[in-house]
């Protein structure tokens, strides 16, 4: 298998408020071109990983590299490197009364590498809102011009917090789809979320963070030994429902069938889902 580059990396991250640990010597590493999400309850020192990713926060202590690139100190400058970068906030509310082609236009004025903020209209699917004021847009739609005005300088690494809340399913599924598209063109993309199945959807790694700690980083379907966990296998047979975990469903199934003729009614087979596993964690945690 090749390596991958990282375009972060994080070892012994450390940062405390009032003598209480938010991030507890957190070691962390995001692989270039991938989708990666970070999972945990609140409290957990989501935001504040994130923040000193950003080069928002200061740590107190540990390494932190951005693209090669200490974020509290960045050896190019901060405003060079923050070109370098994207960031797509949980809620803003500026420039409410300029219309979408205008806000898009006027922050791409920000950035040596710039965009072509037509294009980039088209990209986040608001073509038929470009005269429309920020103020009028919907939720869904003000969250796609809030990426536009993440992507417009041309990020090599987006980070996302929350992208979704307040989304309805079918407007969740679109932003799903335009979030693929930048990872498709190569742009690195970090996200926070609470929604588990959109971790599922989207990410190809995630870390589960709690009480300041990575406690595993996995692709979803291999999480917390998802893919090698027992199925429950539920069926109806006598006019009784049954039920039988087993680690070998497939010749269980076949048993089944020959012992059963014809339809078996009420089959269903299950393995853990991503939510169960993540609470199991935490709750080990």
């Amino acid at each position: 298998m090749t390596s991958r580059s990282a375009a972060i990396t994080v070892t012994g991250l450390r940062k405390s408020y009032a003598g209480v640990d938010a991030v507890a010597g957190l070691d962390l590493e995001v692989h270039t071109g991938e989708i990666f999400a970070i999972l945990g309850p609140n409290g957990a020192g989501k935001t504040t990983t994130v923040e000193i990713l950003e080069g928002y926060r200061d740590r107190d202590a540990g390494d932190v590299q951005v693209l090669g690139e200490d974020p509290q100190n960045p050896s190019s400058g901060d405003r060079v490197w923050r070109n370098r970068i994207g960031i797509v906030l949980q809620s803003v509310s500026d420039f409410a009364d300029l219309t979408v082609s205008e806000t898009i236009h006027h922050f791409a004025h920000y950035y040596t590498k710039a965009k072509d903020p037509e294009k980039v209209i088209d990209l986040v699917g608001l073509r038929e809102k470009t005269e429309a004021k920020v103020v009028t847009l919907s939720g869904g739609q003000r969250r796609r011009l809030d990426v536009a005005l993440g992507i417009i300088g041309s990020p090599e690494i987006l980070f996302l917090d929350e992208p979704t809340t307040g989304f309805d399913p079918e407007a969740r599924r679109a932003f799903w789809e335009l979030i693929r598209a930048l990872r498709d063109e190569g742009t690195t993309i970090l996200l926070t979320t609470h929604y588990l199945d959109e971790a599922e959807a989207l990410a190809d790694r995630v870390a589960v963070i709690n009480k300041g700690r990575v406690l595993e980083v996995s692709p979803p379907a291999t999480l917390g030994g998802r893919a090698d966990a027992k199925a429950t296998i539920s069926w109806s047979e006598g006019g009784q429902t049954k039920t039988e975990i087993t680690a070998t469903p497939t010749a269980f199934l076949s048993d089944l069938a020959k012992r059963i003729p014809g339809e078996i009614e009420d089959l269903t087979v299950t393995r853990p889902s991503l939510e169960d596993i993540y609470l199991r964690m935490i709750g080990e945690a």
